[in-house]
Parts: structure tokens; C-alpha cells; sequence
């Protein structure tokens, strides 16, 4: 019974940490494609910390409600948006997980890779659908190509000095 206390505070801590690196950009000035590897990295960190520490369901709250709070934040123009970036946040902790027994460096790399691949072809994909400025979609498709990979490396390199430093505690 304790152990469902545990992870259920822990996931909510990891949750509001997400969504306060998410609101980083409402509070420090940085120019946004800045922001999106600084923020980027940040949330896919917490993402992979989640997975670590509380396992797969619980991380896949985190990846639910953080792009539906990102729309109410008016980070993506359209609630149609949010579909594509749970999904690509979902593959990112899914191959994650899965690669448990790989090097870590191919494990981080595919997870990116996959989470990069799916959302590049999904906003591809709802951008010949939906008809958005040109300039906003020409944003898009950038920002869901590969920075998301980068952000990925970075968050993988992120989660795992910090896995270090938590197995360090009592």
C-alpha cells in the first residue's frame, strides 16, 4: 500500500516539475528556438525520470496532460495538436523502456530517433489536413523535426545523471 503512496506522490512531483519547465518560457526571456532546446530537453528528462523511477503507466500521465496544459498555454495553436505529441512522447518513453538491455547511448538514440520520426511524419501528415498560415506551419515542421531529436539526447543525458545522483541517496 505504501508503495502505490510512492509512486503516486512521486509521479505528481514529476508532473508539476514538468509543467513548471514547460512555463519557463512565461518567465525567463529566451528567444523561442532557445527555448525549445532548453524547455524541450527539460520535459523529455522528466519523462525519462518517470520511467525510471515510477514505470511506464504513470509516465504516460505525465505525457498526457503536458501537451493539453501546453495548449491552454497556447504553445500549440490547435487542440488537434496535442494527439501527435502525446503519441511521440508515448514512442519516446515506450522504446525507452524497452531498451532496457541496450547500450545506454543506442537506447537514448533510438528513443529520440522514433519520437523525432513519428513527429515529423504526423505534423507532415495533419499539416496537408489543416489549413494554418504557411509561415505557422513552416514553424512547426521545424520545431518537429530535429530538434526533437536533440531535445531527446539531451533529456536521455539529463535523465541519466540524474538516475545516478537518486540512486545515490538513501
Amino acid at each position: 500500500m505504501i508503495k502505490k503512496y510512492i509512486i503516486l506522490t512521486r509521479t505528481a512531483l514529476l508532473l508539476a516539475l514538468t509543467l513548471v519547465f514547460q512555463s519557463l518560457r512565461f518567465i525567463i526571456p529566451i528567444p523561442v528556438f532557445a527555448s525549445t532546446f532548453l524547455i524541450g530537453s527539460l520535459v523529455n528528462a522528466c519523462l525519462l525520470v518517470a520511467v525510471e523511477t515510477v514505470g511506464v503507466k504513470p509516465a504516460l500521465l505525465i505525457v498526457l496532460v503536458a501537451p493539453i496544459v501546453a495548449y491552454f498555454q497556447q504553445l500549440l495553436p490547435l487542440p488537434i495538436f496535442i494527439i501527435p505529441v502525446v503519441l511521440g512522447n508515448a514512442i519516446y518513453i515506450g522504446v525507452f523502456s524497452i531498451g532496457k538491455r541496450w547500450n545506454p547511448w543506442l537506447r537514448i538514440g533510438v528513443a529520440a530517433s522514433s519520437k523525432m520520426a513519428f513527429m515529423y511524419a504526423a505534423f507532415s501528415w495533419l499539416l496537408t489536413l489543416i489549413d494554418i498560415p504557411s509561415k505557422l506551419a513552416a514553424g512547426l515542421m521545424l520545431v518537429m523535426s530535429w530538434p526533437q531529436f536533440v531535445t531527446g539526447v539531451v533529456g536521455g543525458i539529463l535523465a541519466s545523471i540524474i538516475k545516478k545522483r537518486l540512486q545515490l541517496l538513501p
